[in-house]
């Protein structure tokens, strides 16, 4: 019986396995300028099923021998159909092309983000530049982090504060690539502006939750960007003259056809201004980047990209204080195609982020900063239409430099001091699979293996107990603890070591053509920290490895979702909700001292973090008015217990607002085309007060008023608020002539909104009275700002 069994049970399955399949692959590149597309659908709409191109712009399909329509859309850009006979393994490169009638790059009016009802990719969202740049921003700087601001789930410490943080999370635990390149300060100017040149970005995308196995390092969010190929066609230059800054970029061929070159170029220019006065003449405040990037194709299966960024931003007061920090990135990445079913791209990168102070008044130099050096090598495979895996592994080695002190004048007095520089190694490897199990249900699964090895040299102290932070029942208060000794660890010895399985698992369920259910689950492991008691990154803050006291943060991420498209998608709608615990999370003890403290460990305390929230987006994606809304209620705690049944803890060992809780999120972003001349845009943006802790009370000691302060995050800034507006101007010029102009005029924070950076508490000269001042950034800014292109 069963012999007769397992034959009937072969018949059956010789004709599928007989079925002939062939393979369909290629690359989508725009057709004026051979520059890659990333996320580009391309669908055979017979079988109404389809793939994205990947980062690099490859697409791969394996479907039954036939003859096949074959649809080619993204966003901007005209869908284009072609017919193929699929009797072989067929590659077919796919040229797309815009309407350059005006400046932008590609069609605006086509210009919508569609949510993919059908993939179980949630929690990310992505922003076309050409949508950015319409977007009315401060000093009439078109800016990549400002824009991200206007998405549910993502807010910021305020006007001038840089960063921004993701769902409850710190702005240390968003891991930003540009190029594949980690980026450890995203801002110019402490947050006035980011590092990221509008002209050079292709593509960027932040992933909130449902992150791929191929990340990993940050707890909470990772906002990945891509720079331009350049343009192997032609040579176009770009750019734009601002009030502060200005920036240019030049593009294009190497060898036509094969080869392209892009470097690009942006620098402020306000402190000429300061000249003019001799009171602040001998001052300086600015900011400088670069973006270069060199493309060549060897040949139809390889391909060799060296891509780089170096920026700066320079302080000075005369004579007396300088200020210069910066990150520099290079990476040099291969292409390889091994077959139709398997692409791959080998990356070697290297990134640094230095930090330098010169206090010329007290005499001495302080040096900063951290490097690392990384090699990651990632395979996507593409097994069949309805199963695909990617897989690789990468390794980080670290050097961080927690200071270095300097004499700057030989009679200064100030002696030759290194805090003790470390070392870590970070391997990891990964697994993941896209499945469509049928025609309802997608699944996205992986696995992430992370290792972290803290290295020498070093030494280490050692404490009673292996205690660094001791409780004092008396006082109620926790103080440092004294090393009662050291231990020594040559170079690359292995000081402390760990290890964490990450799964990621998110599932798709497609309820019809216009509306689907998804959830999501992944686990994230931080083994870099951040030392800072700021609610936002400074550049003097300082990066630190896990380690035998510092232990590293581990998010474990739950999400549910609601997806819609209507009106023949010219509107979706899009509601999550999720909670967020993050093991670890580092807290401070009262009064702690973080700069130049070469026992780091002594102030820390390990507490957790949790978030949860509820997320609303709704786009308007076509016709003359575009834009989108969105809406967030959420919650983000941090409790620090105590360890032992007499330790108090931190706020009583109570659940307390962390510094990155925003109860309500509240933007609205907009743009309108009239006409072929004029466009505008609005954004308004509405926030929950950020939470700090104000003075309970005072007392006198020998003279000297003295606060008196209650329990952390108990009070909050006033509420945070601001409409911005802008109009561009495109004058008519002559079809055939190449240069091609536009005029954008913003007005930031239209009702002059005094938005509180900080309220700082004093005593009134004059009365005595003690007394509440608001320092505030910005009020109304107008600018103005003119775009070229030839």
């Amino acid at each position: 019986m069963k012999k007769y069994l397992l034959l009937f049970l072969l018949c059956g399955a010789l004709p599928a396995l007989a079925q002939e399949k062939y393979t369909l692959s290629g690359t989508v590149i725009d057709g004026n300028s051979n520059e890659t597309l990333i996320g580009v659908n391309v669908v055979v709409t017979e079988l109404k099923t389809g793939v994205t191109t990947n980062e690099y712009g490859f697409y791969s399909i394996t479907l039954p021998k036939g003859t096949y329509t074959v649809q080619v859309s993204y966003l901007g850009y005209k869908t284009i159909e072609q017919t193929l006979n699929l009797n072989q393994n067929i590659k077919n490169n796919f040229n797309l092309f815009g309407n350059e009638t005006t400046l932008k790059e590609v069609i605006i009016s086509d210009n919508k983000t569609k949510i993919d009802i059908k993939k179980p990719e949630m929690s990310v969202n992505k922003l076309s530049i050409s949508a950015i740049k319409k977007m009315p921003v401060v000093l009439g700087e078109v800016d990549v982090l400002k824009s991200i601001l206007l998405l549910p789930g993502v807010t910021n410490a305020g006007e001038g504060a840089s960063g921004f943080n993701v769902r409850g999370g710190g702005a240390d635990q968003n891991l930003i690539l540009l190029d594949e390149a980690t980026i450890f300060n995203s801002s110019h100017v402490f947050g006035f502006f980011s590092v990221f040149n509008p002209d050079a970005i292709k593509d960027l995308k932040l992933y909130k939750g449902g992150i791929p196995a191929r990340f990993g390092g940050r707890a909470s969010s990772v906002l990945d960007i891509y720079q331009k190929d350049g343009n192997s066609k032609e040579f176009h230059v770009n750019g734009g003259i601002g009030l502060i800054s200005s920036r240019i970029l030049a593009e294009g061929p190497l060898v036509k056809d094969k080869g392209s070159f892009l470097i690009g170029g942006r620098s402020s220019y306000a402190h000429l201004f300061l000249k003019l006065s001799e009171e602040q003449k001998d001052n300086a405040a600015y900011f400088y980047d670069l973006n270069t990037k060199l493309s060549y194709k060897l040949n139809p299966n390889n391909s060799l990209y060296l891509s780089g960024y170096f920026g700066r931003d320079v302080f000075s007061l005369r004579d007396s204080f300088s200020n210069i920090y910066g990150n520099t990135t290079v990476n040099l990445r291969w292409n390889h195609l091994f077959s139709e079913k398997l692409f791959s791209n080998l990356s070697l990168i290297y990134s640094d982020y230095y930090y330098g102070l010169d206090l010329d008044f007290v005499g001495f130099k302080w040096d900063s900063g951290i490097k690392n050096y990384n090699i990651k090598y990632d395979f996507k495979n593409y097994i069949s239409d309805k199963f695909k895996l990617n897989y690789g592994m990468n390794s980080i080695y670290y050097e961080f430099n927690p200071g270095t002190i300097r004499p700057s004048k030989p009679d200064s007095g100030i002696n030759f001091a290194q805090l003790d520089k470390k070392y870590a190694f970070e391997p990891a490897l990964y697994l993941n699979a896209d499945h469509d199990i049928s025609n309802k249900i997608s699944l996205s699964y992986g696995l992430r293996y992370s290792m972290f090895y803290r290295l020498g040299a070093s030494d280490v102290n050692l404490y009673q107990d292996n205690n660094p932070v001791l409780f004092n029942p008396e006082l109620k208060i926790y103080e440092k603890a004294t090393p009662i000794g050291q231990k020594s660890f040559s170079r690359n010895q292995v000081i402390e070591s760990f290890n964490y399985l990450e799964p990621r698992f998110s599932a798709a369920y497609q309820i019809n053509d216009e509306q689907s259910i998804k959830a999501s689950y992944n686990r994230m492991v931080q083994y870099l920290q951040l030392i800072s008691n700021t609610s936002s990154p400074t550049p003097l803050d300082i990066w630190t490895p896990s380690d035998n006291f510092i232990k590293p943060q581990i998010a474990d991420q739950v999400a549910l979702g609601f997806f819609k498209n209507f009106s023949n998608d010219q509107y979706s709608f899009e509601v999550e909700t999720y909670y967020k615990k993050v093991q670890n999370r580092l807290d401070y003890i009262d009064g702690a001292d973080l700069i130049a403290n070469n026992a780091i460990e002594q102030i820390i305390l390990n507490g957790q973090l949790r978030s949860y929230g509820l997320e609303l987006l709704l786009r308007k994606n076509e016709g003359k008015l575009n834009g989108w809304i969105s809406y967030t209620l959420s919650r983000s705690e941090q409790q620090t217990p105590g360890r032992t049944p007499l330790e108090t803890g931190i706020n009583n060992g109570q659940w307390y607002n962390s510094v990155y809780d925003k109860l309500h999120n509240l933007a609205v972003t907009s743009s309108y085309t009239l006409n072929d001349k004029w466009s505008f845009g609005a954004n308004f943006a509405l926030q929950s007060g950020q939470p700090v802790t104000f003075p309970t009370g005072q007392y006198e000691y020998l003279g000297i008023v003295v606060p008196s302060y209650g329990l952390r995050n108990k009070n909050r800034l006033p509420a945070y608020h601001h409409l911005d507006i802008a109009a561009t101007l495109t004058p008519k010029s002559n079809a055939n002539r190449q240069w091609k102009g536009e005029w954008v005029f913003s007005i930031y924070n239209l009702y002059n909104r005094r938005n509180a950076a900080s309220i700082n508490f004093r005593q009134n000269a004059d009365t005595g009275a003690n007394e509440a001042v608001r320092t505030s950034i910005f009020g109304v800014v107008p600018a103005v700002s003119y775009n070229f292109k030839f």
